[in-house]
């Protein structure tokens, strides 16, 4: 179904629409050569309507209008008219209206149509519009003002309104498009009204982590530094439905703390659940303390950090929890969980933190938890104040600053902090923890200045399944590269010998036919099939599907390291197809390599591909021989230094297209070759097991080695 998008009037020009190959990317949530891609393979792809620097640019709403009919590309139908809707409003911004007041207008008539749950564009004058927001907006507490600021009002505001309703039918509800506006601040020059925010997937874990789920109905929470609101909003989203909780929130700039108004009403919230404040501090003389405190501590560069300081404004946040109430601090790394200097102010300060039973957990995040401070490592902490008898003297201790920031790993933290919590602060010994160990308490506090991560794993840690396992684990590697050791005797020695009696100088008179891998396709003796783009985030080790890329080809990583799940395959690739056996898979990125899939039932990754021999082709073709082939040719073409691809592209690599006796007898050599190299990457795989099971052991401290047998014995 091809999407509708009329010129909108707010348009200025028509060479606003015009957008990059890289803007084209963008919209379709794809790699950057992947439009190009569709413009060389697709004749239908909209041709440029014009070049600037060398660059093509496109018809912004042709290129919309195809990726809705072809359904390819990573967004769907809604959000591409959002984000067509939104480019527009990159181009009306003019120094009489700067960003921060487009988004100020725009947001404002979003909220403005959920409050009227109306078109806010009904062809009435701007005035009438006005009035309505006066209406609900007496005292100018979230939406009048901006609305007022419009230039031009007669003739932008219309236009404004009609973008706004244009986005919010566009998106599921009112919320989202409201969100979508946000996450446009950048690409408006509105940086500051966004500024330091957490990273969405940080935002949705730290709500996730921080109970809010099982709060009681009418719960009291609370965000300090509230900033844009995204944490606010992510606690709203996490919460039951119809909790009836209600968020207080602070921030200091007056444009932001209107902006979240809008943004919590625009979901739903009754103002008499809403309380936004103007400052550092919340309200809670009016409403209480809160059951849930979550905060992000305002960004300070680490040349004028104080720790001292950064941990009083933590001590200042623990002064609004009454008995059973939570706080979760999210801040930097090297105050809350790194070492600190011994026995000084800001190591006491933190020590004073465990002795009450505060602090539950303390967890170092992932690099990029702040998109705009690349830089800027930061941890977590989670504390409750809980009765004297209900003190456990155990905390959790997670470090995840080596792992990935994707959506499974701060799941995985998620479930870990959910089951520490519902086991009541003092572990679940039948779950084993991930990146965490449970501590006393009181080990910390006796080591001043020490860092507050899982050196070494706690005494439930040491007989998880993996743990106790490993001695078994290491004995029975032993026995297997025994039994490998007596299996490379008894292959038979004497491969030399074969293949010198075999391997002669051809005779001038039986010259070799010659021919490519394009003549072997058009022969139809040989199949060509792509590879497919798996999402990282989804190639685990362990799966029912192994993973064949450029990695799995060049040797970077072992093969069956990655796998992928059916289920997810089936689901999220259906289009995927699994090898089948003696299938070649080649890849010329970064460089030329060839594997071939004896077993098949693999998933190949671009931009690997793949080489089907046909079984009925004739003259016939064997994979171990193509492949060998195709290594030499590509060997002697490989890309030199400098060069953007090899001089000549698999299709055109000259090989010999040997006879069918000559070809099973190469076969058969190759064969016997492979089968000696297989015994060989046994052996190494089975050593590699094996130091990494050791060396797993020896470093958390629960293995050791009671004594070395002598091999001369």
């Amino acid at each position: 179904m091809t999407v509708q998008t009329a010129i909108s009037p707010i348009l200025p020009e028509p060479s606003a629409w015009r957008i990059t190959y890289a803007e084209i990317a963008a919209l379709a949530q794809v790699k950057r050569p992947v439009p190009t891609t569709w413009a060389r393979r697709h004749a239908d792809f909209p041709p440029p309507v014009a070049h600037e620097d060398g660059r093509p640019l496109f018809d912004a709403r042709a290129v919309v209008d195809w990726l809705a009919a072809t359904g390819r590309g990573n967004t769907d139908s809604g959000r591409l008219r959002a984000e067509l809707a939104l480019h527009t409003l990159a181009a009306w911004r003019t120094p009489a209206l700067p960003g921060s007041a487009l988004i100020g207008a725009l947001t404002s008539l979003v909220c403005l149509h959920q409050q009227l749950d109306a078109p806010v564009a009904d062809g009435r004058p701007w005035q009438s519009l006005l009035e309505r927001a006066t209406e609900l907006d007496a005292e100018d507490q979230y939406l009048l003002a901006e609305l007022r600021a419009v230039p031009d009002p007669d003739h932008t505001g219309p236009a404004l309104a009609e973008l706004a309703d244009e986005l919010v039918d566009a998106a599921y509800n009112p919320a989202e498009a409201f969100d979508w506006i946000l996450q446009s601040c950048h690409r408006l020059g509105a940086r500051d009204l966004a500024a330091d925010e957490p990273a969405p997937a940080v935002a949705r874990a730290l709500a996730a982590l921080s109970g809010i789920g099982t709060l009681d109905e009418e719960s009291t929470v609370a965000v300090p530094h509230a900033r844009a609101g995204d944490l606010l909003a992510a606690l709203h989203d996490h919460a039951a439905e119809d909790s009836g909780h209600v968020y207080l929130a602070a921030d200091p700039d007056l444009a932001r703390v209107r902006l979240l108004r809008r943004r919590m009403l625009v979901r739903g919230l009754y103002e008499f659940h809403l309380d936004i404040a103007q400052g550092k501090d919340i309200d809670a003389d009016e409403w209480g303390y809160p059951d849930l405190l979550l905060c992000a501590l305002p960004y300070e560069a680490a040349e004028s950090r104080d720790p001292k300081a950064v941990l009083e404004q933590v001590a200042d946040l623990t002064d609004y929890l009454a008995t059973g109430s939570t706080a979760v601090v999210l801040g930097p790394a090297d105050v809350l969980t790194g070492p600190l200097e011994r026995h000084g102010d800001a190591d006491r300060l933190r020590r004073s933190f465990l002795e009450p039973g505060l602090l539950k957990a303390a967890i170092s995040l992932p690099d990029g938890a702040f998109p705009s401070r690349p830089g800027y490592r930061t941890a977590v902490w989670i504390l409750t104040r809980v009765p004297q008898d209900q003190r456990t003297g155990r905390i959790l201790l997670a470090d995840y600053s080596a792992q990935p920031l994707t959506e499974p790993v701060l799941d995985a933290l998620a479930e870990d902090i959910a089951i520490w919590r519902d086991s009541g602060w003092r572990g679940d010994r039948r779950h084993a923890l991930r990146n965490a160990a449970i501590v006393p308490a009181m080990d910390l506090d006796e080591r001043p200045g020490s860092a507050f991560l899982p050196h070494q794993r706690s005494a439930e840690a040491r007989y998880t399944r993996t743990v106790t396992e490993r001695p078994a684990r290491i004995s029975d590697l032993e026995q297997r590269l025994a039994d490998l050791h007596r299996r490379s005797h008894s292959v038979a020695a004497d491969l030399r010998a074969a293949v010198r009696l075999q391997a002669v100088l051809r005779p001038e008179d039986q010259s070799v036919r010659r021919t490519t891998v394009r003549r072997l396709v058009e022969q139809r003796r040989l199949r060509r099939r792509p590879g497919h783009r798996i999402a990282p985030e989804h190639m685990r080790a362990a799966g029912h599907h192994p993973v064949l890329g450029p990695d799995e080809i060049l040797g970077a990583v072992r093969l069956g390291s990655r796998r992928i799940d059916r289920g997810l395959l089936l689901t999220a690739y259906d289009h995927a197809e699994f090898t089948e056996p003696g299938d070649i898979v080649v890849t010329s990125s970064p460089r030329f390599g060839v594997h071939v899939d004896t077993e098949g039932l693999s998933v190949v990754t671009a931009p690997a591909r793949i080489l089907r021999v046909l079984p009925d082709a004739d003259p016939p073709l064997r994979p171990r021989v193509l492949a060998a082939l195709l290594q030499a040719a590509a060997a002697e073409h490989a890309r030199t230094r400098g060069a953007v691809r090899a001089s000549r592209a698999l299709e055109e690599l000259s090989i010999p297209d040997l006879g069918r006796a000559e070809t099973e007898r190469y076969d058969a050599v190759l064969a016997e070759i492979e089968n000696r190299a297989a015994l060989l990457r046994e052996q190494t795989d089975a050593l590699e097991d094996l130091t990494r099971t050791m060396a797993a052991g020896m470093a958390d401290g629960t293995l050791t080695i009671q004594h070395l047998s002598d091999p001369d014995a």
